[in-house]
């Protein structure tokens, strides 16, 4: 996972050629310097009710992220408590359309979440409406498994199918932009690399 975050999200929107796979500015690293990749576990939740988080994090498959619909409600759906059951379950982040808690922890813990916001209010734990099956979040598809790869620049959601392909053709587009930086610091204009008239 380390290569896709070193590809960055950016790169690897780019390269991809896809549309609607990204969370656009609506979801943000809750700490400076978080960075993820890992294989999506999706859980939908009932608005302002995390019972399906407790569950989604019990099922959760090692290395996976657990990609939350909140519903956008900024309740505090997730905290320290939860934070290090999914350390311990070795998870490699969280992604969530709500609001989470305890910042300070997660950054200390290096535990890389991001979120629609921060609150302190609380959730109930009434009701579960799915975990681990697929579900549409913020005008993105999330199916188990497709690969989550989150970083200052934002959440991107790249569907497992076409994985191998991408990766490819980040690679190929992270060298083709250092060749034109070696050559901007040169002294040469965009003008004149990319052909703008």
């Amino acid at each position: 996972m380390e290569h896709l975050i070193k590809l960055g999200s950016s790169t690897l929107c780019e390269a991809s050629g896809l549309d609607n796979i990204s969370f656009g500015t609506k979801l943000r690293p809750v700490w400076p310097g978080a960075a993820m990749a890992g294989p999506a576990w999706p859980v939908r939740c009932a608005p302002g009710d995390n019972l399906a988080i407790h569950h989604g994090l019990a099922t959760a498959p090692k290395g996976s992220v657990l990609v939350v619909e909140g519903a956008g409600v900024e309740t505090g759906y997730w905290g320290e408590v939860l934070t290090v059951q999914a350390q311990a379950a070795g998870l490699a982040g969280l992604v969530i359309n709500g609001c989470v808690r305890d910042i300070d922890a997660m950054q200390a813990r290096g535990f890389p979440v991001f979120a629609l916001g921060v609150s302190m209010i609380g959730t109930v734990k009434a009701c579960a409406p799915s975990w681990g099956s697929p579900m549409h979040m913020l005008g993105v598809d999330v199916t188990p498994g497709d690969m989550v790869v989150a970083d200052t620049d934002g959440v991107l959601i790249l569907p497992a199918v076409h994985l191998e392909d991408i990766v490819k053709a980040g690679i190929a587009r992270e060298k083709k932009e250092a060749d034109m930086m070696d050559k901007l610091a040169k002294g040469a204009t965009t003008l004149e690399l990319m052909g703008l008239g």
